[in-house]
């Protein structure tokens, strides 16, 4: 990215293109038509999975008012227990807070740049995917990278910093029946557009190690990496293979 480029960037996008340029990263910042204050607006604005959202999440620590960052799986929920074990004691950060050590506001905090030194953790969840994208300093503003570039970016430490997922109840069993549902009824309505080919994602996020089918939008891994690159046609190509799989699967979803 060049000089001009980084003058039409928003301020703190600016900070966060400077600091991956410094370390060599190969992806610059990227401005997104909507606002990604949330991980699923991310996901969808991008085409990808939640998980592969790196959400960044800010505490106080309470003995030195220092901010702890925890980079973490835009499907997880974040165990502060776990996080306070491994840093000290923490309380909650309000808006005021994240915005003076980091120097960024609440839904467009980036793992890099921040305007004071922090803490930061890396949430081992982000290593199920190849790629994912994080927050750049404003929230239209993302960039990808891979989980290990976190590491080489941010010098922290990779940890369990999550709560265990709960076992699937009755009621996720029948939001995954919901989904597939809403997804049949996407699929047959693909064919009909030239343009603006719209994400599967129907905000359920788990892999099945058997299939190696996303359980919501029933997508491999490759294909929800390659959705965010890939041209309307190849998209509708890869509706086409969804519609195939669900058909097979789940016939009653088209009744």
């Amino acid at each position: 990215m060049c000089g001009a480029e980084l003058i039409e960037l928003p301020e703190g996008v600016q900070r966060v293109a400077a600091a991956l340029q410094e370390k060599n990263h190969p992806h610059s910042p990227v401005m997104l038509d909507g606002a990604a204050r949330t991980a699923q607006q991310a996901a969808d604005a991008l085409g990808v999975a939640v998980g592969q959202i790196a959400k960044s999440i800010i505490f106080k620590r309470i003995e030195d008012d220092v901010a702890v960052l925890v980079v973490t799986s835009g499907d997880r929920r974040v165990d502060e227990a776990k996080v306070a074990a491994l840093v000290g004691p923490l309380g909650r950060a309000n808006a005021a807070f994240v915005k003076e050590r980091t120097g960024f506001s609440i839904g467009g905090v980036s793992p890099v740049a921040h305007a004071m030194p922090g803490v930061t953790l890396i949430d081992r969840e982000l290593f199920r995917f190849d790629e994912v994208w994080a927050a750049a300093g404003h929230p239209h503003g993302v960039f990808k990278l891979h989980p290990q570039h976190l590491v080489v970016l941010t010098g922290a430490p990779v940890a369990d910093v999550v709560e265990v997922p709960e076992e699937e109840d009755a009621l996720d069993t029948m939001a995954r029946e919901n989904a597939i549902k809403t997804l049949a009824a996407r699929a047959l309505s693909i064919s009909a557009l030239a343009e603006n080919v719209p994400s599967p994602c129907v905000n359920v996020c788990r892999m099945d190690t058997g299939s190696g089918l996303c359980e919501g939008c029933f997508r491999t891994i490759d294909e929800i990496r390659e959705w965010g690159r890939s041209d309307d046609a190849a998209k509708k190509a890869m509706w086409g293979h969804i519609t195939e799989r669900l058909r097979q699967t789940h016939p009653g979803a088209f009744a």
